[in-house]
């Protein structure tokens, strides 16, 4: 398909696609205008990042994982329920979404409700409620940590107190209790070395097993909590260890003290070991407060603070429906769809349309382009059915005729074209119309010229000229006259003779195909210079016998109505009676609009202005309609 088929096509088919349009943007329209309008408002809010010293690639990757958790956590139902209880109404019915604003700390929290001032009311309290929750967790984390270290220097402060009175009071106490009670310290830091380290095997475990590709968002959660509770434990670990050895350093110095022979410096030997163990344990509750402050140090770096900047306020126009813009995108769908609908349909479309299907398709040259007579016709009420040439002269069907007029005598040329059929590939395609008109426009020029309707089954001259059908060709075949009995003629065209078909005969076929009609035919070639035959349509028999006995055959077609293989039909079967099949006339092109061609529009009425284009500057008469149709011979 060229460019100028796709521009004729878009021109037929365009009213198809401004009524899809319009029809599908009035619907879109409507549509849209009965949602529900909804609002939207937003807040936004910092992540503070923990500080660090220098670049550190696991704390931003860290950084990153807490914002993607503060936006999951931002849209779940825990959080919505807690809105909701400080909002006193549901807000399990907005929408809500949190992203982070490009190459910045700050995140931003939108809320979608049908009413502006819950959409504010509830971003504003979701981050409250974040803000406030993001408080407690943080101060979780530490909790258990820090209890027992506490417990710890605790228990350190109270074995210094212990000790400081024992020295006091030069009181001896068995190097076998202190022992035991050393040791019990140690087996108790032991197992609970043993107990956080079992603990942070299965934890490792845990992250070790986890596939972020196909894990859920409970399980990435749950994931992220693993991975800070095994951090705690780790650190917990580090922290009772010195203190294991401690305990342990104390246990070795009693027991060598407890080995010293000399019972004589016992007391001294006492004060002593008192006083080593009252310095480790002031080393215990010393190692215990600086790691209790590292702890709150390290708890702080690793809180991000949230801080809103920007609180949500009440919008003021809706963000949806938006009427217009529904209605012009339901249009473009309507518009394309209904386009395609027509592509579509001209796709599977295979009638004959243009000049160039004509010449593809049937492999024939086109003759004559004739448009509607019947639209021609409407202005010129009262005249006479099937002669439009006579009726209008110097219209441009009449010009259309006198064209294909000039292309017969430029084909006589090299061969002879005196005895003509007209015939078309179906009915109601206008072989009579071309027929006659054609008839009387060669009959202009000054021809002696025999319109003879061979049509025995639906005769059709008589009625388009108007005349009486009581003798005609079949009376003539049967010899029960002869040819000046049955031949008409018009006092107002001179040279223009008619045979009608007379009375209709139950075997056409047979008669047309008689040793008789042969002999008609040569008769009748004596007696005129062009004969033009009106056959039926090419699939019946009788056209084909005709087709084979004349000099040539005008094929007529009607574009956009004449199917491809309803036409190809028949012109194979001239070919195989090697029929002179001279060319095409494509009939009844509409006025309006250039058919599928953009030669067609030449035939429109209101060309070159009005019809008078054609007027004969030396002859300012017109051809008089035929009205008074003689059936005596002219003397």
């Amino acid at each position: 398909m060229d460019f100028r088929q796709f521009v004729n096509i878009a021109k037929r088919w365009i009213w198809l696609a401004l009524v899809g349009a319009l029809v599908a943007g009035g619907l879109g329209y409507y549509i849209s205008s009965q949602e529900t309008p909804l609002f939207q408002a937003s807040t936004r809010f910092v992540i503070l990042r923990a500080a660090t010293t220098g670049y550190d690639y696991y704390a931003y990757i860290d950084y990153q994982q807490q914002i993607q958790t503060y936006s999951e956590l931002l849209t779940t139902d825990a959080l919505l329920n807690q809105a909701s209880e400080e909002l006193g109404y549901s807000a399990q019915d907005v929408t809500a979404s949190a992203s982070q604003i490009a190459d910045t700390q700050f995140m931003r929290l939108t809320v979608t409700h049908p009413d502006p001032v819950k959409a504010a009311e509830i971003a504003n309290v979701l981050v409250k409620v974040l803000i406030d929750q993001n408080e407690r967790l943080q101060s979780v984390r530490y909790e258990a940590t820090e209890r027992n270290m506490q417990q710890r220097a605790d228990q350190a402060l109270e074995q210094i107190e212990i000790l400081q009175a024992q020295i006091d009071q030069l009181s001896t106490a068995s190097v076998q209790e202190q022992l035991t009670q050393v040791e019990s310290e140690i087996n108790e830091l032991q197992e609970q070395i043993f107990a956080l380290e079992t603990q942070i095997v299965e934890l490792e475990t845990k992250i070790s097993e986890f596939n972020p590709l196909f894990a859920t968002e409970e399980q990435k959660a749950q994931h992220e909590a693993n991975r800070t509770r095994a951090a705690e434990l780790e650190a917990e670990v580090k922290q009772l260890t010195p203190i294991l050895a401690l305990y342990q350093q104390i246990f070795t110095n009693l027991t060598v003290l407890g080995r010293v022979p000399d019972s004589s410096t016992n007391t001294s030997i006492e004060i002593s070991q008192l006083q080593t163990n009252l310095n480790l344990y002031q080393q215990i509750y010393i190692n215990s407060i600086s790691s209790l402050e590292n702890l709150n140090l390290t708890r702080a770096q690793n809180t991000p603070n949230v801080i809103q900047v920007e609180p949500a306020r009440i919008p003021k126009k809706p963000i949806s429906p938006k009427p217009m813009q529904d209605a012009a995108l339901y249009a473009s769908v309507g518009f394309l769809l209904m386009a395609g609908i027509a592509f579509l349909m001209e796709y599977l479309d295979d009638t004959i349309k243009t000049p160039e299907d004509v010449k593809q398709i049937l492999g024939l040259p086109v003759i004559g382009l004739v448009a509607d007579m019947e639209t021609g016709r409407s202005k010129h009420k009262g005249q006479s059915k099937g002669v439009f040439v006579a009726d209008q002269p110097r219209s441009p069907i009449s010009e259309a005729f006198r064209s294909m007029r000039t292309s017969l005598e430029f084909y006589s040329v090299d061969q002879q074209l005196q005895m003509l059929i007209v015939t078309s590939s179906g009915p109601e395609e206008g072989k009579t119309t071309i027929a006659s008109n054609l008839a009387v426009i060669i009959a202009g020029s000054n021809k002696k010229v025999l319109l003879l309707d061979a049509d025995l089954r639906r005769p059709n001259v008589h009625q388009r000229l108007m005349i009486p059908n009581r003798v005609g060709l079949s009376d003539l075949i049967r010899g029960r006259l002869e040819i000046n009995d049955v031949i008409q003629f018009s006092t107002e065209i001179p040279y223009l003779n008619l045979i009608t078909s007379g009375s209709l005969p139950p075997n056409p076929a047979e008669l047309l195909g008689t040793q008789k009609m042969l002999s008609i035919l040569e008769d009748l070639r004596a007696k005129f210079d062009m004969i033009v035959i009106d056959t039926p349509p090419a699939i019946v028999t009788d056209a084909q016998i005709l087709a084979s006995k004349t000099d040539g055959v005008i094929y007529v077609i009607r574009p956009g109505k004449t199917r491809s293989l309803v036409a190809r039909t028949p012109l194979e079967e001239f070919e195989r009676l090697g029929a002179n099949v001279i060319g095409v006339v494509m009939n009844r092109i509409p006025h309006n609009r250039g058919y599928y061609y953009g030669g067609f529009e030449y035939y429109s009425p209101n060309v070159y202005g009005s019809e008078k284009y054609y007027v004969d500057s030396h002859n300012d008469q017109p051809f008089i309609p035929i009205q008074d149709i003689e059936t005596e011979p002219k003397k």
